[in-house]
């Protein structure tokens, strides 16, 4: 199992520093900001966003991407997540507004965390 992406929510007041903070904080590791959406939403990664930075209730949930191998992983994670009391936060399908082949699905654990499976692996002919 590996993390495809993390987000965390910071008040509006302090968004601006959060984001200067993890500009600078992250270089060491090779990341940078490659992301930012008039609502706030800002990424950091070396190649891809992985670490992402959201306006928002500090003390709201979390939201872990898990990086599955392929389409039929991330439709076996969220049946299996669901069977086990979670809750749909979005059925398995392609979010063509991220990127063409981000095929992704959204639970809520049962303690309310927004938890994904996804993969950038284009449909199988």
């Amino acid at each position: 199992m590996t993390i495809a992406h993390a987000l965390i929510k910071v008040g509006k007041a302090e968004h601006a520093a959060i984001v200067n903070f993890y500009t600078q904080a992250l270089k060491p590791l090779g990341s940078k900001q490659l992301a930012s959406f008039p609502n706030g939403l800002t990424g950091f990664g070396s190649e891809s966003p992985e670490w992402w930075i959201g306006i928002g209730d500090t003390t709201s949930s979390v939201h872990v991407a898990f990086r599955a191998p392929d389409r039929a992983t991330v439709v076996a994670f969220y049946s299996a997540a669901i069977d086990a009391g979670a809750k749909d936060n979005g059925p398995p399908g392609v979010r063509a507004h991220v990127h063409p082949n981000y095929y992704a699905e959204f639970i809520f654990d049962p303690a309310g965390n927004n938890i994904e499976a996804m993969c950038m692996v284009p449909e199988s002919s």
